[in-house]
């Protein structure tokens, strides 16, 4: 994509959100690239929510909120939390407040799962992970390398080609996706409007719509619209989403933190024994992050199991206990989250092994 642009001999080069398909070696290789082109007179656009990457590479930040202007800072002289608080509009921790995990039982236990992908290939190659009680358990990858594949055949969305899938030692390998809610899965789906939510729907139905076929949401095909609205009072002010119109807001007309909120509230109300959370923070302001990462670790401390999917490397890192490195479809290895860092990740989402490290 660059080089077509150089070829055009453009001068202004826009970057929207570059290294969201990067291992952190090639992020670091492109960040070499831009200052080379600044270096030649080229000027530089780069749009992320990335505030490491606004530090690394940008002269002048300008920061919007709500498609409003709220002011250009001097990246230089500004420190990333002064940049948080103007995208957020108050003061943001950035770190993950947890203490050490206490695994119990497995909860989860995948043997080498092989699933075709959409292309009719292995996309996911005799792939085998325990998720334990009391622990978060990443996946890290480039995006594109078995992680989709994965998560459609844990929530009973893809066929499995072989291999079991093992929920507190029941076989559900071939078990119904509602079957799977019912036992225990819960999932933060990666694309909030496309899998998450109906948007035309209320807030008050997408709060039941894994549940509206049991009592007390209804009854005889019948819904109980008195008992769904005061449940979504209860969710939305548990998981603090807001909504002008309260319960009976459309969807739609949410913000993304809210929405994203909506879906998390919902999930954890199932009172899972595993949530699985699929990119759970894609899009959201660094203030909704904080919320989403405080409530996922609270699942861990309450004893359930959480298995986490994410491209952002910072947060496999800040949120996990273990990781497990996943590279064309194979997995690379599994990793304890204390002992290792961004460097050694990186290479393993390349696909080199710990013992080939130099």
């Amino acid at each position: 994509e660059i080089l077509k642009m150089l070829y055009r001999n453009a001068e202004v080069l826009i970057f929207d959100e570059p290294t969201s398909v990067l291992t952190p070696q090639e992020i670091q290789d492109l960040m070499k690239i831009m200052r080379n082109l600044m270096n030649e007179g080229k000027s530089i656009v780069l749009i992320t929510h990335k505030l490491k990457e606004i530090k690394a590479i940008a002269d002048r930040c300008t920061v919007i909120r709500r498609g409003k202007l709220i002011g250009t800072v001097d990246v230089a002289s500004t420190s990333e939390a002064k940049m948080a608080e103007m995208m957020v509009g108050r003061e943001v921790s950035f770190s993950v407040e947890k203490g050490p995990s206490c695994p119990g039982e497995v909860i989860l236990r995948i043997e080498n799962l092989s699933v075709i992908n959409n292309r009719k290939l292995k996309g996911l190659r005799n792939f085998s992970l325990e998720v334990r009680s009391g622990e978060i358990v990443g996946i890290a990858g480039v995006e594109g390398n078995g992680q989709m594949e994965l998560v459609e055949a844990l929530i009973g969305l893809r066929k499995v080609e072989s291999g079991k899938l093992y929920l507190r030692e029941r076989d559900i390998t071939e078990t119904p996706v509602r079957n799977r809610i019912e036992a225990g899965i819960a999932s933060i789906p990666e694309d909030r409007h496309k899998n998450g939510l109906v948007l035309d729907f209320t807030v008050e139905d997408n709060l039941v719509l894994k549940s509206l076929h049991q009592a007390p949401y209804s009854k005889n095909g019948l819904l109980n619209r008195n008992v769904i609205h005061q449940h979504a009072e209860k969710v939305m002010a548990d998981f603090d989403v807001r909504a002008g119109e309260g319960p009976a807001a459309i969807a739609r007309s949410l913000s993304g933190g809210n929405q994203q909120k909506a879906i998390v509230g919902r999930e954890i109300d199932l009172n899972p024994e595993i949530l699985i959370a699929v990119q759970p923070t894609r899009g959201l302001d660094v203030g909704a992050i904080e919320y989403i990462h405080k409530r996922i670790v609270e699942q861990r401390d309450q004893g359930k199991a959480v298995l986490l999917i994410s491209l952002e490397l910072d947060e496999i890192l800040d949120l996990s206990d273990r990781i497990a490195v996943i590279s064309n479809g194979e997995l690379i290895d599994i990793v304890e989250a204390a002992v290792t860092n961004e460097n050694e990740v990186g290479l393993m989402m390349a696909g080199v092994k710990r013992g080939e490290h130099r």
